[in-house]
């Protein structure tokens, strides 16, 4: 980056145009003006800025569209300062927004940011590449995700993460963290994790004394994650009640432990994941409308694995070195059966599926290459028959079922008279994974008045 940072302003109000030049050159930017983005493209290369300013309004195409055409970070300035239109630039890729008139000094606190942030990077990274060394993806959904994890990173606003389950959003919300240059650590809270009756203390903290069992006071997890990045994985199996505290935390910046008179500040960035359809949840009055709109400012959509095309087997190939190493194994390969196998099967469980198998396949191959034996992909336990689920009958009666279809066969015919283990083992997995394949298909788990499972 130049000694001089070099910005463009695009904006077709004279005055405001003026007052912007006059007040960034006396805090040496170098100025650049556009009346219309149109301008911006016929004067320009508006790729060398260290960032552009550009209001949302102008005439002929929208500020936005800088987003699409140029490489450099693009703050947004808008006068219609509803949260839908700022969330909405937010979404399409800009690293911030400011509302007209703007304050002097917030504008200046987030241009150094953004600079910062963005300016080294552009020139080192290719928006091709994966942000994070874990992470494995050429096909395009996955370099669009990397464009938006880059754009996203150093804005510090809200992001939800969509995607089935085993895809790896932690992993997204973890790269986002390192590369937003937040100082504190990234506390990661599972939200169906954390039984209903102590979500409360556990996220907000508590004063001692505050209910039976609050032998001492206790910071909770968000104020664990004050100057860093609070990651809330399965947002949508947040209580209502703590949906609403949660709206207060982000609208405020301010916390209030259980049994505390007073709120104390923070300062942490929150990125929540779901594989869940919230706009389903909120038509459902199951989750707050409020909410919804204050977490997804900024929409991250990771692709499950059967739709990345090649990706899967270097992914493949990736896990098998990774996972060679940690279990301090000799080198191994895949053989040619095994390769079409990893590439036929469908991976409902994605990359913690895959993951899985491989590590499986390395524990029990005595060879110099895993054939495709090992995974064991051909066929999941629950579609083979005489599999010990007691509907043998039922399921050689159906085999033309898919997968998801059998699974709710099963469900819904035996969770009466099973309990929540007793349905895991019959189906071959375990009980978060059969908790997240009932959210994914709606089956919710029915109370049982006698014997939990």
């Amino acid at each position: 980056m130049s000694v001089e940072r070099e910005v463009l302003v695009v904006e077709d109000e004279t005055v405001i145009r003026g007052t912007l030049r006059r007040l960034l050159e006396r805090h040496s930017y170098r100025v650049s003006e556009a009346a219309s983005v149109k301008e911006s493209l016929d004067r320009f290369n508006v790729n060398k800025f260290d960032v552009i300013i550009s209001d949302l309004k102008l005439p002929g195409a929208p500020g936005t569209d800088l987003i699409k055409i140029s490489s450099a970070p693009v703050l947004i300035m808008t006068a219609y300062s509803s949260i839908r239109s700022a969330i909405d630039s937010v979404k399409l890729g800009a690293v911030d927004y400011i509302a007209k008139p703007f304050d002097h000094g917030e504008l200046l606190n987030s241009l150094d940011k953004i600079v910062a942030e963005h300016g080294c990077r552009i020139a080192a990274d290719s928006a091709d590449d994966a942000p994070f060394p874990e992470m494995v993806g050429r096909c395009p959904e996955m370099r669009e995700l990397f464009r938006r994890m880059r754009r996203v990173a150093g804005a510090g606003s809200p992001v939800l993460i969509q995607g089935e389950s085993g895809t790896g959003k932690e992993l997204v919300a973890r790269a986002i963290h390192e590369l937003s240059g937040r100082g504190r650590p990234m506390v990661a809270v599972n939200c169906m994790a954390i039984p209903e009756n102590l979500i409360e203390a556990e996220l907000f903290g508590h004063e001692k004394g505050a209910f039976a069992g609050a032998g001492e006071t206790r910071a909770g997890l968000v104020e664990a994650a004050d100057g860093g990045t609070l990651f809330l994985d399965e947002i949508g199996e947040l209580p209502r009640a703590m949906q609403g505290r949660l709206v207060r935390v982000l609208q405020d910046g301010e916390v209030r432990r259980v049994g505390a008179v007073k709120a104390r500040t923070t300062d942490m960035r929150l990125i929540a994941a779901t594989q869940r359809d919230l706009e389903q949840l909120v038509a459902e009055g199951r989750f707050r409308e409020d909410l919804y709109y204050r977490i997804n400012v900024m929409s991250l959509h990771l692709p499950p694995l059967r739709e990345r095309g090649e990706d899967i087997a270097e992914l493949a190939r990736r896990i098998l070195s990774d996972t060679c190493e940690r279990l301090k194994s000799p080198s191994l390969r895949f053989s040619d059966g095994a390769e079409r196998a990893i590439a036929a099967h469908q991976w409902p469980g994605n990359v913690r599926e895959l993951a899985n198998a491989i590590e499986k396949a390395v524990v029990l191959c005595e060879g110099e290459s895993i054939g495709e034996e090992l995974l064991s992909v051909e066929t999941p336990p629950w579609r083979e028959s005489g599999n010990g689920t007691g509907n043998g009958e039922a399921a050689e009666a159906s085999p033309a079922l898919s997968l998801e279809d059998y699974f709710r066969h099963f469900l819904r015919e035996h969770q009466d008279s099973m309990t929540e283990t007793e349905l895991a083992r019959q189906l071959g997995i375990s009980r978060k994974c059969l908790w997240e394949r009932r959210q994914r298909y709606d089956i919710p788990r029915k109370k049982r008045r006698t014997g939990a499972g």
